[in-house]
């Protein structure tokens, strides 16, 4: 199970979230399991039979305003009741003041409170985010990622088939890099979001050239972040008395981290103008996705041509 460890937390989002800690630094060490944030103002009523202990627990302005209405002591049972659950941490919203049985019943328990200066939607929005990046599914897939049209095309095939030199030509032609080589690939909301592997930036290896910085050489509106993968593009080396798709009707997919990915095989040879069948590729998507399909279009005229001459 893959765990974060709070202080890692801590000092990565320290910033983005205006976070300070209350409690002991010793409570840093707690672990987070779950992506999921969690409100307890049910656990702070009593109901506690379903309470989703193990996230991240979140209390804003309403839930310290109800905490507020309480006497000490029965403010000091109806905490005791929740903290005893391994929770791992509370994040307390606009820098809100929390009661000081709360502070040391977290310190007795060993249980971190962070306060944040941004109201309960950001933070919720910020650090679910984070959170949610942090727990996905990821896989690393070697190809060479595209913006083409707006549509996310990672280019897969064999070790020199001539991945990047396709992506070359888009560039050139005025397309979006992504990552070249290793696409690092993350499952958020059933979306698969593609990224580069490496940190280095966007350079390409062009076999016989070297390294080429792409940033630099066309400049920023040429690469980008990330993108959402919406087609993959197979290369295959051309063989005779290949069965290749010849007009469109069956689709194939490939199932990466549990979703079913489009996937067109393309063969190769020379003098073949990949880059401009890959042009042709993301906008047919992009109409199947507006409810156009080309083959179902040719076959239904075909058909009605054929009922049309019969009679």
């Amino acid at each position: 199970m893959k765990q974060l460890l709070l202080e890692e937390l801590f000092n990565a989002k320290k910033k983005d979230l205006a976070l300070s800690l209350i409690t002991k630094p010793e409570t840093l060490q707690n672990v987070i399991i779950d992506s999921q944030l969690n409100r307890p103002g049910l656990a702070l009523a009593g109901y506690i039979d379903r309470f989703s202990y193990r996230r991240v627990q979140v209390l804003g302005e309403t839930e310290i305003s109800y905490l507020q209405t309480f006497s000490d002591d029965e403010l000091y049972n109806r905490l005791k009741a929740v903290f005893e659950y391994s929770i791992p941490c509370f994040f307390i919203t606009k820098g809100l003041t929390v009661p000081h049985q709360m502070e040391y019943l977290a310190n007795e328990m060993n249980i971190a409170i962070l306060s944040s200066r941004l109201t309960s939607e950001r933070l919720f929005n910020t650090l679910g985010r984070y959170l949610r990046g942090y727990f996905a599914p990821k896989k690393s897939i070697h190809g060479t990622l595209m913006d083409v049209f707006g549509c996310g095309v990672m280019i897969t095939g064999a070790s020199g088939i001539g991945k990047s030199e396709c992506a070359l030509d888009l560039v050139e032609r005025g397309h979006r890099l992504i990552a070249d080589d290793l696409v690092k690939i993350i499952l958020d909301n059933d979306v698969l979001e593609g990224s580069s592997a490496r940190d280095a930036g966007f350079f390409m290896e062009i076999r016989g050239v070297g390294l080429v910085d792409i940033e630099r050489m066309f400049g920023i509106q040429a690469v980008r972040q990330s993108k959402q993968i919406e087609i993959q593009v197979e290369l295959m080396a051309w063989r005779d008395n290949m069965d290749n798709e010849r007009i469109g009707l069956k689709d194939n997919f490939a199932n990466i981290l549990g979703v079913n990915l489009p996937v067109i095989y393309l063969p190769v040879s020379p003098g073949k103008n990949v880059s401009v069948i890959i042009e042709v590729i993301a906008m047919n998507h992009i109409l199947k996705t507006y409810g156009y399909d080309a083959a179902e279009a040719f076959t239904r005229r075909l058909q009605e041509e054929i009922r049309r001459k019969s009679k």
